[in-house]
């Protein structure tokens, strides 16, 4: 654990890796969207929590009832997106800490907490969006995380009768690298950064 990751992976997760809005027409096979949950269900949370729930639309009907939810200039490339993630929290998360942090009696912390239960939920779950998305750049996927939607009609869609909530959209798939703009400056670190 010791030992860096080459320039290669920082690369292919990092300094090239884009966000896209036009995707190749090819197919994200099931077994890959698996393998990334795995490793992305690896990164930290807080008390082991877990609260990210995710469901990938692949399937036509599941992208025809996504598609009124999103904002008119998030149409034509989440439909072309071989795969959309909606990357969801669940404020019943607790309810698994007896499963995922067994130390101690963690349910107890968030039972009748309601800010408490809001802010882990999602806190923690937009951090495992971020693995997730790590994740499926270090499997060779582009990704194009996004807003830009009616979450309460998504949830209504996608969640409804649950007390799972949609965070915010991933679409994945292989990006068509010639449509790509010049990327935007980024902050250095004297200017989002201090050490004290």
């Amino acid at each position: 654990m010791t030992t860096p990751v080459d320039d290669k992976a920082l690369d292919l997760m990092f300094r090239e890796a884009r966000t896209h809005s036009k995707w190749l027409d090819k197919p994200v096979p099931e077994s890959l969207l698996r393998q990334a949950w795995d490793i992305a269900r690896m990164g930290p949370t807080s008390a082991n929590t877990q609260p990210a729930r995710v469901v990938f639309v692949q399937l036509a009907e599941a992208k025809a009832r996504l598609k009124p939810a999103l904002a008119p200039g998030n149409v034509d490339k989440t439909m072309a997106a071989p795969v959309t993630a909606i990357l969801a929290f669940d404020l019943e998360f607790y309810e698994k800490l007896p499963k995922t942090f067994p130390q101690v009696d963690a349910r107890s912390w968030f039972v009748g907490n309601e800010g408490l239960i809001q802010s882990t939920a999602f806190r923690n779950s937009a951090l495992q969006g971020g693995y997730l998305i790590l994740a499926l750049r270090a499997l060779g996927l582009d990704c194009g995380p996004m807003s830009g939607f009616d979450n309460a009609a998504v949830d209504q869609a996608f969640f409804g009768g649950t007390a799972v909530k949609s965070n915010f959209l991933i679409n994945i798939g292989y990006g068509d690298k010639a449509a790509l703009h010049p990327r935007n400056p980024r902050l250095d670190f004297d200017e989002a950064c201090r050490v004290e």
